[in-house]
């Protein structure tokens, strides 16, 4: 089975309600772009009024606790989540891990936590600045996923997306060259063969992320390997990210 591209909005800290009528915007739009699968992961004060203008894109949410209840105020459950619309999380998302001190453990529970709740995961990994200059990136990448993704899951492709997110190319303008995004993807494939299996691990979709803009989108996603974009703040607009949807879909055909 081979899978759409898969091209994701995270909407990080942005929104109002005012913003549902981007949500509204990318969804009519998604209808007519039936090569690829789009999806946004909104706040959690828009996840459910999202979900409920969604006829055709995902809904994700941006994080969950690794309990599915109990004594931890402010954070939301992935059975929370998903009782408000999620079919997907993202986690392990570099500005968690920084800001909030999430280690590849925390991330692993809560990768459980959602998957036991039934929503699919999209779980993020990438180098600083200063591991990418002393050429240990892929080392360092790869040690992330070792530690942060389930050992064994059944029809993984289906409930597992790996985002390469080279940190130092988030929200900078600056993006890796397209042969070290290709080499990174060729080696984060390799891993989730041999974590998952030939059928499953070369099924799994991976996205790239790091300032993926209409400008650059088509030739990122046409880098093999590359199954998808995990998009920032060019998702916040219904013209930008349907135009990177779009990239994704001609890049596709070739």
């Amino acid at each position: 089975m081979t899978l759409r591209p898969y091209i994701v909005g995270n909407w990080k800290m942005n929104g109002t309600r005012a913003m549902l009528s981007e949500a509204r915007a990318i969804d009519r739009a998604a209808q007519r772009y039936m090569k690829v699968e789009v999806a946004v992961a909104p706040p959690f004060t828009l996840l459910h009024a999202v979900h409920r203008e969604a006829e055709q894109i995902g809904v994700g949410a941006q994080d969950c606790h690794a309990n599915q209840d109990g004594a931890h105020t402010g954070d939301i459950s992935a059975t929370m989540a998903a009782d408000a619309g999620a079919k997907f999380v993202i986690l392990g998302h570099s500005e968690r891990r920084q800001d909030h001190g999430e280690s590849d453990a925390l991330v692993l529970a809560k990768t459980g936590a959602a998957l036991e709740a039934g929503i699919n995961v999209i779980l993020c990994c990438g180098e600083p600045l200063e591991v990418r200059e002393s050429g240990d990136a892929e080392k360092y990448v790869l040690d992330q996923l070792r530690q942060s993704l389930p050992e064994a899951l059944e029809s993984a492709s289906e409930r597992l997306t790996v985002a390469y997110e080279p940190i130092w190319a988030i929200g900078t303008g600056k993006t890796p060259t397209l042969d070290d995004i290709g080499e990174m993807h060729a080696a984060i494939r390799g891993f989730l063969v041999d974590r998952y299996g030939a059928e499953e691990g070369s099924e799994m979709r991976i996205l790239y992320g790091g300032s993926v803009k209409p400008e650059n989108a088509r030739e990122i996603l046409a880098v093999g390997d590359v199954g998808g974009a995990l998009v920032g703040g060019a998702s916040l607009t219904a013209d930008s990210f349907m135009n990177i949807a779009l990239a994704a879909g001609e890049a596709e055909d070739q």
